[in-house]
């Protein structure tokens, strides 16, 4: 029973998911009121009350009413449905979630916790680690990307450039009971393409961090190089963190690169369209 209290804490009481999910005063049960008092509701009108509920009230304080609304808000039932009428469906429907109301939770909460990752806003939200050469510059695509929304990308210079963003998770909206309790899956992708007519390199590091911002994990794959006179198609990385362990709190992603030639200019890699996403282990 304390386990189930504890979890109904980190997916609800802890309020990670809304930031105007805590109930007020207003919506306190009135002390006088027992569980004698409440007449019972037939379960498919409870689930349908339940439905139309903001979804961190059924959490808590609904599931603390009584017996019948906790079996209710924990029902698997309530949470698939929830999940159909929302619109948060398995990219692969032959997997099956262990827990439905975790990838509810997940489903609503993702989104790309990079900034400006297209290059669409200039160099903001990233910090510049290395600026060699002719230095980072924006520019338009050179090959269409295979998502025809990007339009700009990030080119390196003949001198070795490096940009970094750092992320709290805890400002994100993913407090530490949570992430040390769950551990959701993590993932990673990033673009990068070489111009057809200079060889190249591309480098890449994403580390899960703790509270102080030492490394817990770490994705660092091998420097990528591209001969001259190649195709300059992009190229997708993609990496999922998982099973990492509790005190995960900071996610920094750096990534970046050269022209192996070193020609003045800008004809080193090209990045775009980077992404970290907390995700449902069964959608990634």
């Amino acid at each position: 029973m304390k386990r189930i209290r504890k979890k109904a804490y980190i997916m609800g009481a802890s309020q990670s998911y809304d930031a105007d999910s805590s109930p007020g005063p207003s919506a306190a049960p009135s002390a006088s009121l027992s569980n004698e008092d409440l007449l019972p509701l037939p379960l498919d009108i409870l689930e349908e009350i339940f439905l139309r509920l903001p979804a961190h009230q059924v959490v808590h304080p609904c599931r603390s009413v009584c017996h019948q609304w906790k079996a209710v808000a924990d029902s698997e039932s309530l949470w698939r449905d929830r999940c159909r009428r929302e619109g948060y469906h398995l990219r692969d429907p032959s997997k099956v979630p262990k827990d439905w109301r975790l990838f509810y939770f997940l489903c609503k909460k993702r989104r790309n916790l990079l900034k400006n990752p297209r290059a669409e806003n200039q160099m903001n939200g990233w910090q510049i680690l290395d600026n060699g050469g002719d230095e980072w510059k924006i520019d338009n695509v050179r090959e269409p990307h295979p998502n025809e929304v990007i339009q700009k990308n990030f080119v390196t210079s003949y001198g070795m450039c490096r940009k970094s963003q750092l992320i709290d998770l805890e400002v994100e909206g993913y407090n530490k009971s949570f992430m040390d309790h769950f551990q959701p899956e993590i993932k990673v992708s990033d673009w990068y393409a070489p111009r057809f007519d200079c060889g190249c390199e591309y480098q890449i590091c994403v580390e899960l961090l703790n509270q102080k911002k030492r490394p817990i994990k770490k994705f660092a794959p091998e420097t990528v190089y591209f001969e001259q006179w190649n195709d300059q198609k992009w190229n997708q990385m993609t990496y999922v963190f998982q099973n990492y362990g509790p005190g995960v709190r900071y996610i920094r992603f750096t990534h970046g690169g050269k022209d192996s030639q070193f020609w003045a200019g800008w004809y080193g890699i090209r990045v775009t369209d980077s992404s970290v996403e907390i995700c449902p282990a069964a959608d990634t």
